[in-house]
């Protein structure tokens, strides 16, 4: 995959994390909480199930994303979890990782 690719990946997830952002503030505090699948995949509409608790801990790093099983691209990020319910991935690279950095909702402002 070039490099213009894994950026497309990128900006894919990044865009479905912005969104499951917005729908975390809306579900209740407790429970299996519904999240779109954070996968690179163009069209993907996949729901995923997570716990508040197991959501924040994808959240905490801003190069991880929670998937559908079976929906990680090899090429550009790691499995570093995996449950009965989703499984998380890591951007490895350069390009890709710059991209899901800068793009983190939750990224400090710089002063």
């Amino acid at each position: 995959m070039d490099v213009e690719g894994r950026q497309r990946v990128a900006m894919n997830e990044a865009t479905f994390r912005k969104v499951n952002e917005g729908m975390e503030s809306g579900q209740p505090p407790t429970g299996l909480l519904t999240f779109v699948c954070e996968c690179g995949r163009l069209g993907c509409n996949k729901l995923i199930a997570l716990t508040r608790p197991e959501y924040e801990a994808v959240r905490a790093n801003p190069r991880r994303f929670a998937i559908v099983d079976g929906h990680e691209i090899d090429e550009v990020e790691d499995v570093v979890e995996r449950t009965d319910r989703f499984i998380v991935v890591e951007k490895r690279g350069k390009p890709e990782a710059e991209v899901v950095e800068n793009t983190d909702p939750r990224r400090p402002l710089d002063d």
